[in-house]
């Protein structure tokens, strides 16, 4: 199948109109792309939107620089098939989350809104996040000026990086214009292992394969089974296999591909979805049901509404069910990690944010932030906290 054309139309003086309209009325604006984000995060304060999703095209791309510069509107996947083509992709494996259109079509990511919501697939922490791909931007700020960070390849990234601010920020800073972004070669060879495993012998095990810096690219443990790509030459392929043990699964791209994409069988159902980031190396015991006694048995599949995958080597957990948002950020906070509710669901979101609340210093520092990006408060009010 061809690459699909990517459309060029450059929108920039639309969307700085837009913004100084914005600014001179006093009326806040939600920034969209295609909208596959608008389940994650707070709901803005905001009635009017700010589409981007018309800001399109390459605007710079030389596969020997591991670099390209895209317009924010630019569809992620047709990107990944430009670098595809040329034997790349983005080392972070950003989810798409597509969505339908009324029109009955289907929308996926688009750049800009890959980089303002920060995610990152199973490939993160064996490869990078967004944050660490990101070498430059273009922003928009709440006065409506162009203002260019960073740069366009590797060698020139230089100075205070402001540009990496804007992964994960939810688009309260700014509205992306342009973004400049690494890429990586596609592994020579790739295959899956699955083996059957408790959840406490799975942590062991993802430990124990770290501290030998195996060719490994991603992990899940879910329903009893571990799950270990392993990315390379063939017989680093074979070598590695031995180790991990455990049978080839068939079709692994769709089980990766999946799980990226949050179709696994494990996030069907409206039940509210909590994001855990905790430290590799928190004990299954740690991660108990909210209210339990210390030494409880661990949240585990077997138990109703208290259904957990495992991601990321043991650094992501996701656990569904109705929670109190203060026992399990406690939970979280006691391993040394943080909690957030990823999709409400059925759930209405907590009256102080679905994101853990900000110590009052951090806090002060994106008050500080935000007034100077956006002093009239225009972009996504409430998206990132609802302070802000």
């Amino acid at each position: 199948m061809p690459t699909p054309a990517i459309q060029e139309h450059d929108a920039e003086q639309d969307l700085i109109a837009q913004v100084n309209d914005a600014r001179g009325s006093g009326s806040p604006r939600i920034i969209r792309g295609n909208g596959t984000k608008d389940f994650y995060g707070n709901p803005p304060r905001a009635d009017r939107m700010l589409d981007c999703s018309g800001h399109r095209g390459i605007v710079a791309y030389e596969p020997t620089e591991l670099a390209i510069t895209v317009r924010a509107g630019t569809p992620l996947a047709d990107v990944e098939a430009l670098l595809a083509e040329n034997g790349q992709q983005f080392p972070f494996e950003p989810p798409g989350f597509a969505v339908a259109a009324a029109d009955g079509t289907t929308k996926g990511a688009t750049i800009g809104g890959m980089v303002a919501a920060g995610l990152s697939g199973p490939r993160r922490p064996y490869a990078a996040s967004v944050r660490d791909a990101v070498l430059g931007v273009r922003l928009l700020n709440g006065q409506g000026q162009a203002l260019d960070f960073g740069g366009r390849v590797m060698k020139n990234v230089a100075g205070y990086d402001v540009s990496r601010l804007m992964a994960g920020s939810l688009g309260v800073l700014g509205v992306l214009l342009t973004v400049s972004l690494k890429v990586a070669p596609v592994p020579v060879g790739r295959m899956t292992l699955v083996r059957e495993q408790s959840l406490e012998d799975a942590l062991a095990l993802m430990r124990g394969w770290a501290r030998r810096s195996l060719p490994i690219t991603a992990t899940a443990w879910a329903d009893g089974r571990l799950n270990a790509r392993i990315c390379g030459s063939d017989e680093g392929l074979a070598e590695t296999r031995e180790v991990v043990g455990g049978d080839l699964l068939d079709d692994a791209d769709t089980f990766w591909d999946d799980l990226r994409e949050q179709r696994h069988a494990f996030f069907a159902g409206d039940a509210p979805l909590w994001r855990l980031s905790v430290p590799p190396a928190t004990p299954a015991a740690a991660i108990r049901e909210p209210g339990a006694e210390p030494g409880a048995e661990p949240v585990a599949e077997e138990q109703p509404g208290a259904a957990q995958l495992i991601e990321w080597g043991g650094a992501l957990r996701w656990l569904r069910g109705e929670r109190p948002a203060g026992e399990l950020r406690a939970i979280a906070k006691n391993a040394g990690g943080h909690a957030t509710l990823f999709r409400t669901g059925s759930a209405a979101a907590p009256a102080d944010g679905v994101f853990t609340p900000l110590e009052p210093v951090v806090l002060r520092l994106h008050r500080n932030l935000k007034q100077a990006f956006d002093p009239a408060g225009i972009f996504n009010p409430g998206r990132l906290h609802p302070e802000l």
